[in-house]
Order: structure tokens, then C-alpha cells, then sequence
């Protein structure tokens, strides 16, 4: 029988290995010294005497600490085999449960996505183990219920339990937080107000995460305006809002567009002596790139620098990713050269977006080059970079070489995906070798990527341009075959197919089937074109106007192909022929009815190209439109960039 104080000795030991294994330590004291000598640390699992030793001391005995320590040590391993041994360890000898026990072996549940052991373990707690428990383990299990994106369940979870009869389970601030988690997520914002008003009734005052939560599911429902007078109500009962607040309203209208609201929140903020972060300045960056407001993205980003506030890889990413979708990838890269020696890391994703913008913009070498300074630096390539980089080599019409980079990322363990083989198709079909296209789309058949609906669009595209119709059609087939539905792409790659080869009639039954399906596979302004240039070209006029008038009441707007369409037809089909002004002016003057003013002013602006002016009347209307003091604005601004540069 070992003595008291020889026990005590090896539950020191054994919390000494638990806290080393805890800190992530590879090992622990060699030697722990006693009163009585040096003791060697016992290896796992401790021998029964450790528990059995310690006198009871009244509900409470020694070796209920040594349990306690094992259940944190294979909680925070993820041992759960271990940690359903020393339960069943503890019911046998009838050791003494605590609520903070089972609190850490939920959190582990949730670290390994186990919500279903969690909830059965929460329900076992009473009866099984004697612990009653309480809010708080509540709160611990139905986090970890939505953390996993269960949100019905969360809520079923709520209902049983909190509703439920003999419960000692009082919900608090937190459990509204976490149901108002749910329930956002789910869209009920009607219902999450509900809950909101009755807090106060359930003595839980609302705090700053229970009204940004709010204002959160309030924003992603469009309901900007609610989730602003959110913010005053916030102050008004004396809970003053953070930056998670700020930051969540202006987000929501950053989305929206309405950036002059947004800066006024900011300007709230610093009345409120809340100062701009980082996350508010990188929104503020974002919504600006959105609408392509780049140079006032970048007068914000010296801004934040001025202000103290450090921009990080986001901040440039996101203007340098901006920068590039408007063409300026020169400009990008000056930023990107800044970034760098302010001493700041660049990401994958930089470098794919300037890899990208440098091969659109036909700056083939200087794309190759940042390749290689990027592999010199050791930022190992993912998925994305080594897509753009394919992807620029076929626009250059080097699918061969492409395809060698395609080898070099497979062997680096990176897995192509449907962007990287829709590129490397399209750039065989752009070289003229269909059969090597053909090729590679049978070499992926075991792919899971062969399905994606954008890969067969290209593949569909590319045999229709090459004018094998045949080949097109086996490959829909297979498309349909697979349940993968067409999108626009595909639907008009094929009604173009159709039209070149003689068969309108194929390709209009193709296009009423188009206008039965999901909103990604209706006809847009390319699909129209490709139907009315071939009615057209077959004389028949009347039936291209009804396709036009249909065009106008799906509210498509003509572009400038559709007017050269017409304009082509009225000057070689009719007899005497027509220069197509007053077709075009009425065109317009239908447009401005409809209120669709952007539609109009692209079908002005042809009209002026091909020297036939509106009628006086239909540009009165037009300069109205244009003379609202925004838009005056809006061309002056333009105006003075064009200058500048």
C-alpha cells in the first residue's frame, strides 16, 4: 500500500506529463525531486494504486484531480477512446462529476466536428453521470452544433432542451447570441427580430454581438436601412457599438454600392471616438475596386498608412486584384513593387492576379519574369497561380508550352482543376488542334472536373467554331447525359453550330428550350445576335424584328452588334436600300420608355458613329438624361483622369 504522500508524489508526475503533452512538448522533466528522493516519471496508463491510495475526504477524493487531469489531457489529444474509459473508470467507482468536465470534452467534440457525440453525451449527463447540467454546458454543445452549419438542428436542439420539463437550463445572453446565429443563417430574419425583442422580457439585455449578429442577417437580406436605425437604437439603450458594428453595416453597404452612406459611417465612427481598422479600411478598399473607383481606393490606402492603421496582404491584393480586372496591370505591378519594399509578404493570389492582367495585357515576358522571381523568393505555386499562368500561355498560343507547366504542377502535387484544362483546351482550339482538344478532354474522363458545366461549354464552343457540328452534338449528349444542365454558353455555342450549318430551324427550337430554364441558362445579348444575323442572312426580316421586340421584353438591351445586324440588313436586303437612322432612333426613344437609359445611350453612340444623328427631339430626350448633376459629375471626373494620363 503506498503511502499518502508517495501518491501525491505520482499525481505530480503524471500532471507534470499532461501539462507538457498540453504545451506541445516533445518531453518533461527527466527527474522530480521529493522530500523523501528523486522519483522517475511513471509512464502512461497510472497504475490503479495512484487512484485507490487518498483517503475520501468527504464527496471529494484525491484521485478525482488525477481523473480530472486525464480528461483534459485526452480532450485536448482528441483521445476519445481514452476518454470513454476514464468515464466508465469514474461510474464504477463512483467519483464525482463536474460540469467543467464534460465542458472540455464538448469543445473537443467540436475541434473533430463531432456534434452528433456531443449532444449525446450533453443528454447522458444527468442520468448517466449525475451531473446536472446547466447553461453553460448548453451553450458549449449547441456551439458546437453551429459551428458545423447544423442550424435546424440548433434550433431543434434549443426547443427540446430548454423547453423541456424538469430542465435546469436558464438561457442567457450567450444562448441568444447563438439562436440569433442560427436563425440568421437560415434567412428568418422576421424571426430573429422576434427573439431580439424579447430578450429584455427573458431578463438578458441584448449586447454589441447580439446587435451586430442582427444587423448582420439583416444586411445579407438587403435590408440595409433596418440594420442602420439598428446602430442608433444600439446607443440609445446604452450599449455603445465597436468596430465589429461599424464594420458590419459598412460592409453591407459597400455590397450594395452605396459608398456615400458608408463614408458617413466612418465619419459616425470617428464622432464616436471609434477609429478606423483594418478590417474597416479594407471593406471601404474592396467596395471602391467593386465599382471600379480604383484611384480613389488607392488615395484611401495613404490614407490608412497616414492614419497608423498598417494595410496588410489584403489591402494590396485587393487593389492590385482591381487594378488588374480594369486593365491597368502596369499599374498593378508599380503596387506591388511598393508593397514589397515596405516589407510586406506577397500571396499566392497577388501573384496569380498580376500573372494574369500581364498576359491579358500582352506583357508576355514581364509575366514570365515575375514567374521566376516568384519561384526564386520560394512562394511555392498553388492551384490558382499555376492556372493563370497556363491560362496566359494559350493566349499567346503556347498550349505546348501550357501543357509542360500542367506536368510541373501535377508532379508538385497541385491538382488542376476545370479552369486549368478549359484553358489548356481553349488554347489548342485557338492553334487549331481540335483533335489534341478532343484528346484531352478523353484523357479527363476519370476526373471529377470533366463534369463542370464550364468545361463542356468550352469544349462545346470550341468543335462549333472548328465547324464540327457532329462531334458538338455527341459531347451535349454526354453533357445531358452526366446531369450536367448547359448554361448560356453552351446553349448558344450550339445555336451557332446550328446556324452555321443550314439548320435555323434546330437551332429556334434550341432557343425556345433555353427559355425554359434556370436564370445562368437563359439567352443573353450573344444568343439573340447569333439568331437575328441568321434570319437575316436568310431574308427573313419580319421574323428578326418579332425576335427583337422579344429581346427588348426580356429586358436584354440591344448592343452594338445588333445594330450593325440591322443596319447591315436594311442597306442589302431592301430595295432601295436604307441607311437604318430612323430604325435606330426609334429604337432608342423604345428604350427610354422602358427606362432602360444605358441601353439607349450605347445605341446613341453607334448612331453618331455611322454619321446618323437623332432626331432633335429624341436628343432633347437623351441630353436630359445625361444633364442630371451626378452624371455631369461623373464625365467631368472622367474627363480629368483622361488628362492626367
Amino acid at each position: 500500500m503506498l503511502s499518502p504522500q508517495s501518491a501525491m508524489t505520482k499525481f505530480a508526475v503524471f500532471n507534470t506529463i499532461c501539462r507538457c503533452s498540453r504545451s506541445g512538448l516533445s518531453s518533461f522533466p527527466s527527474k522530480v525531486y521529493s522530500g523523501s528522493g528523486q522519483v522517475p516519471p511513471q509512464p502512461l496508463p497510472l497504475s490503479d494504486q495512484l487512484f485507490n491510495s487518498a483517503p475520501q475526504s468527504g464527496s471529494f477524493r484525491l484521485g478525482d484531480s488525477t481523473f480530472y487531469s486525464l480528461i483534459h489531457h485526452y480532450a485536448h489529444n482528441a483521445d476519445f477512446t481514452s476518454l470513454h474509459n476514464v468515464l466508465c473508470r469514474m461510474k464504477l467507482q463512483n467519483r464525482v462529476f463536474t460540469e467543467k468536465c464534460f465542458i472540455v470534452i464538448f469543445k473537443a467534440y467540436g475541434r473533430a466536428h463531432l456534434p452528433d457525440e456531443a449532444v449525446d453525451l450533453f443528454h447522458r449527463m444527468p442520468h448517466e453521470f449525475h451531473c446536472i447540467p446547466t447553461v453553460k454546458s448548453f451553450n458549449s454543445v449547441l456551439n458546437v452544433i453551429i459551428q458545423e452549419g447544423f442550424y435546424h438542428r440548433a434550433l431543434d436542439f434549443y426547443n427540446r432542451s430548454v423547453n423541456a420539463k424538469n430542465t435546469n437550463i436558464s438561457p442567457n445572453v450567450l444562448t441568444f447570441n447563438l439562436l440569433l446565429k442560427s436563425i440568421c443563417k437560415l434567412g428568418w430574419v422576421d424571426c430573429a427580430i422576434e427573439v431580439f425583442r424579447e430578450m429584455p422580457l427573458r431578463k438578458c439585455p441584448p449586447d454589441v454581438y447580439t446587435y451586430c449578429t442582427l444587423m448582420d442577417g439583416l444586411c445579407k437580406e438587403d435590408r440595409i436601412d433596418e440594420a442602420v436605425s439598428l446602430l442608433d437604437e444600439m446607443q440609445t439603450e446604452g450599449c455603445f457599438p465597436t468596430h465589429v458594428a461599424f464594420n458590419v453595416l459598412i460592409n453591407g453597404l459597400c455590397k450594395k454600392g452605396d459608398l456615400a452612406r458608408a463614408a458617413k459611417l466612418v465619419d459616425n465612427m470617428f464622432l464616436k471616438g471609434c477609429l478606423p481598422n483594418q478590417v474597416t479600411y479594407n471593406t471601404l478598399i474592396h467596395g471602391l475596386c467593386l465599382k471600379g473607383k480604383l484611384d480613389k481606393a488607392v488615395s484611401l490606402l495613404d490614407r490608412m498608412v497616414s492614419s497608423n492603421c498598417i494595410p496588410n496582404d489584403i489591402t494590396y491584393g485587393t487593389i492590385i486584384n482591381g487594378l488588374v480586372k480594369q486593365g491597368r496591370a502596369e499599374d498593378a505591378v508599380m503596387l506591388f513593387i511598393s508593397m514589397e519594399e515596405r516589407g510586406y509578404g506577397v500571396n499566392e493570389y497577388v501573384y496569380s492576379a498580376l500573372i494574369s492582367g500581364l498576359f491579358k495585357g500582352r506583357k508576355s515576358e514581364d509575366a514570365m519574369k515575375l514567374w521566376t522571381q516568384m519561384m526564386e523568393k520560394g512562394c511555392k505555386p498553388n492551384t490558382v497561380v499555376y492556372s493563370a499562368l497556363i491560362d496566359g500561355l494559350c493566349r499567346e498560343g503556347k498550349p505546348k508550352e501550357a501543357e509542360e507547366i500542367l506536368s510541373e504542377m501535377i508532379d508538385n502535387g497541385c491538382i488542376p482543376n476545370a479552369y486549368t484544362y478549359s484553358s489548356l483546351m481553349k488554347g489548342f482550339f485557338k492553334t487549331g488542334n481540335c483533335h489534341k482538344a478532343v484528346q484531352l478532354w478523353k484523357d479527363m474522363e476519370e476526373h471529377e472536373c470533366i463534369h463542370n458545366k464550364v468545361f463542356y461549354s468550352v469544349l462545346i464552343h470550341g468543335l462549333c467554331e472548328d465547324g464540327n457540328l457532329s462531334e458538338a452534338m455527341m459531347v451535349w449528349r454526354h453533357m445531358l447525359d452526366k446531369g450536367c444542365k448547359p448554361d448560356a454558353v453552351a446553349y448558344s455555342s450550339m445555336i451557332q453550330g446550328l446556324c452555321n450549318a443550314g439548320s435555323l430551324e434546330e437551332a429556334l427550337k434550341l432557343f425556345n428550350e433555353m427559355l425554359c430554364q434556370a436564370t445562368e441558362s437563359q439567352p443573353d445579348v450573344i444568343t439573340y445576335n447569333i439568331l437575328l444575323n441568321a434570319l437575316c442572312n436568310q431574308n427573313s426580316i419580319s421574323h428578326a424584328i418579332d425576335l427583337l421586340n422579344s429581346m427588348l421584353d426580356r429586358a436584354c438591351d440591344p448592343d452594338i452588334a445588333t445594330c450593325n445586324i440591322f443596319l447591315r440588313t436594311l442597306r442589302e436586303k431592301l430595295d432601295p436600300p436604307q441607311d437604318g437612322g430612323k430604325f435606330l432612333d426609334e429604337l432608342v426613344i423604345r428604350l427610354f420608355k422602358r427606362q432602360r437609359v444605358f441601353g439607349a445611350c450605347k445605341i446613341v453612340q453607334v448612331m453618331l458613329q455611322k454619321f446618323l444623328p437623332p432626331k432633335a427631339s429624341t436628343w432633347a430626350r437623351v441630353v436630359q438624361e445625361l444633364c442630371k448633376p451626378k452624371k455631369i459629375q461623373a464625365a467631368i471626373d472622367k474627363c480629368w483622369r483622361n488628362l492626367d494620363d
